[in-house]
């Protein structure tokens, strides 16, 4: 009997598969029913290839063997996951299966997976697309039931390779090109170049900020205050202020608007990361990794999405949600819901996936045996779709005008009428937010009753504040998924659709990256370039680092989905581009060149061949780059004594070094010269020594 195999992204999705398609008979690394086979990825289970392994040469970093343009991309499966694929390659070429199902996210990471393990499986069978946005089993159901041809998203597949293989070419080929020039390893990457040039830019900023003073004069009869527009010189302040002290003032304008402010969208992956950092300080990642289990665990919808709205279908099942979020938020009354379902509907602003959501799920499941971080984040998505439906906020906003002295003094107030969506929010807020944001302490601020236009404020005094200008605040986890999500609009225009650096689904890893990279640091909850981080960032070409050319290729890969522009487009601007990095290195003065050189203390000579040896965060190295010596500071001989290589004994080897080596040094670590390490022992110390072999 012919079958179907399933691919799932990971093994608890995979499990909801099988439950849903009666898969029940487990094997080592698949699940197997009458009519199909259910089995799993475990992530990316391959990645391309290093480029030693296209040449041995590319093992030793040599700017003259650039650039390093694969014709044929070679893959490579995790040693951890071998066994896995294996597994997997084994299925797709089961002579009873007939097709292959791809079960994997429904993104464009998921389309990824998929084909690198498809195409290194070497597998030829048809495949069907399995495109869901939750893991609810009347969604993977009605998904099974509604699946297309893989050709149907083969645009969103080749844009996944086209990315990929695009942070490949700039990432080798760029990382090689400075770290050769400069000789000191400096990593580029296509999106992690610009964002971290955004960090570097905010901080000089602000380490070059020059604090001004302004001064505010403030009038009062002892009810209400108006205050004067900012005045630049203290001469003129304390003359506004002594002119007005205890003088009349003649209200000349009293202006009464009802105002309403309209509720928020729901929530898109990188608008819930900017709220989950800012209320409970979750960073990027940690808000995806959660969210991704709450969704594998069926409580949310898809979260890897960029769309803040549903589709006209969804109606029933938003309302539905809406009138039981009470059941999830016990601060929440049924009064205080909305049901402007019609504000979160658009269609043309729904492409793969919708906003998150609940699910039913949920409602039946409750969230009380959640961990207080998930059902924090529970709560967050929750409380963001009885907002989004509901009532408009409105109020009153009173402006008056008083002129004294010749000088216009002004008040504003603002006073409730209806609290509408805000009632959910602060409820939300006082129940589940310890510490509030500092932009959302503001109180509203009242006009005190009886003041009418032509009044006649009298005695008023009169006093001079003085104020300073700000610098710009550090980037934060919120700040910088807002600049990342809007980098390089101003660039395009308004018919464009912006992506700027990354996607949602990617922007926490980039952040994560530069951090475990050392090119960025956490203090608090701000987000702060590294001295190397800065260093980088002053030495790469303003191309490297331009946000707005890096969103122009999301918005390129965004084209490619929809068939706009092909591949060979995309990737031949790409292969212009690693050229341009190579000729623009080429042209590095050797002064330039030697910048990072200029503290580096000198360990010793080489026994190789003569040149300086300096010390590296893993060895300590020969000068130079065409010679393989290196002392390695952790090595299994001195592991067996639990020591590593210090300074101290790297210079007594070198000092009493001779002529030849064997063992443990080199530049890499696989290449082993012909020297003994030797262990003597002095007044009871240990000393570390090399013994050569004479020369013939």
């Amino acid at each position: 009997m012919s079958k179907f195999l399933v691919i799932a992204e990971k093994p608890s999705v995979a499990q909801s598969y099988a439950k849903n398609l009666s898969a029940y008979k487990k094997e080592d690394g698949y699940l197997e029913g009458e009519s199909c086979i259910v089995s799993w990825c475990l992530g990316h289970l391959a990645e391309y290839a290093q480029p030693e392994e296209y040449d041995p040469k590319y093992g030793k970093w040599q700017f003259d063997d650039l650039p390093i343009l694969p014709q044929v991309w070679k893959l490579k499966v995790s040693r951890d996951k071998k066994k896995q694929f294996d597994v997997l390659k084994s299925l797709m070429n089961r002579a009873d299966v007939d097709y292959l199902v791809n079960g994997c996210d429904a993104g464009r990471e998921g389309e990824l997976i998929f084909q690198r393990v498809y195409d290194l499986a070497g597998c030829r069978k048809p495949v069907k697309r399995l495109w869901i946005s939750s893991m609810e089993d009347t969604a993977i159901r009605t998904g099974f039931q509604t699946m297309k041809g893989a050709e149907e998203y083969r645009n969103i597949c080749m844009a996944a390779v086209c990315r990929a293989q695009a942070d490949w070419l700039i990432g080798m080929n760029g990382t090689r090109a400075y770290t050769t020039c400069y000789f000191k390893r400096l990593v580029v990457g296509r999106v992690q170049t610009p964002t971290l040039a955004m960090l570097a830019e905010r901080q000089d900023k602000i380490e070059h900020f020059q604090k001004e003073a302004f001064y505010k004069v403030a009038l009062t009869d002892g009810r209400l205050t108006v205050v004067s527009e900012n005045i630049a010189n203290e001469e003129a302040a304390d003359l506004l202020a002594s002119l007005c002290m205890d003088s009349e003032a003649v209200i000349t304008q009293v202006k009464r608007e009802q105002k309403k402010a309209f509720p928020p969208k729901l929530y898109d992956l990188t608008s819930l990361q900017r709220e989950a950092n800012r209320y409970f300080g979750y960073t990027a990642k940690k808000t995806l990794d959660m969210l991704q289990e709450l969704y594998e665990e069926k409580l949310v919808t898809y979260p890897r999405t960029d769309s803040q709205f549903v589709t006209e279908d969804m109606r029933d099942t938003v309302e539905e949600l809406v009138g039981k979020m009470p059941v999830l938020l016990p601060f929440l009354d049924y009064g205080q819901l909305g049901h402007n379902i019609t504000r979160v509907i658009n269609n043309a602003k729904v492409s793969d996936h919708h906003a998150i959501l609940p699910t039913k799920e949920a409602v039946e499941k409750g969230i009380s045996d959640l961990t207080a971080d998930k059902k924090n984040l529970m709560m967050l998505v929750c409380q963001q779709l009885v907002q989004a439906t509901g009532e408009e906020y409105q109020y009153e906003q009173t402006d008056i005008t008083v002129k004294c002295q010749g000088h216009d003094f002004t008040a504003r107030g603002k006073v409730p009428v209806q609290m509408g969506f805000k009632a959910a929010g602060n409820a939300f807020k006082n129940q589940c937010v310890k510490a509030k944001p500092e932009e959302e302490t503001e109180k509203e601020t009242s006009i005190p009753y009886g003041y009418e236009e032509g009044m006649t404020l009298s005695p008023v005094k009169a006093e001079k504040t003085v104020h300073f200008t700000s610098p710009p605040k550090p980037f934060n986890e919120d700040t910088l998924l807002a600049a990342m999500e809007t980098a390089g609009n101003k660039d395009f225009d308004s018919e464009t659709e912006k992506k700027g650096l990354g996607t949602p689904a990617t922007r926490a890893g980039i952040i994560e990256k530069l951090v475990s990279s050392g090119y960025a640091v956490r203090k608090g909850k701000q987000i702060l370039p590294s001295t190397e981080g800065r260093e980088l960032v002053n030495v790469m070409p303003a191309y490297l680092k331009s946000a707005a050319m890096t969103a122009e290729w999301e918005n390129q890969l965004l084209m490619m989905e929809k068939g706009q522009i092909t591949d060979t487009q995309f990737m031949g601007e790409i292969t212009s581009l690693v050229g341009k990095i190579l000729s623009v290195c080429r042209e590095i003065p050797e002064t330039e060149r030697r910048r990072f050189q200029k503290a580096r203390e000198v360990i010793g000579k080489c026994p190789v061949c003569g040149s300086d040896v300096y010390e590296g965060k893993q060895n300590f190295y020969c000068s130079n780059r065409q010679c393989d010596f290196a002392l390695w500071k952790e090595n299994r001989f001195l592991g067996s004594m639990e020591k590593t290589l210090d300074k101290k004994m790297a210079v007594e080897l070198l000092d009493k070094a001779c002529t030849h080596v064997k063992g443990l040094y080199s530049r890499k670590k696989d290449i082993k010269f012909d020297a003994d390490l030797l262990l003597t022992l002095e007044d009871g110390k240990p000393r570390f020594h090399l013994e050569f072999p004479k020369k013939k």
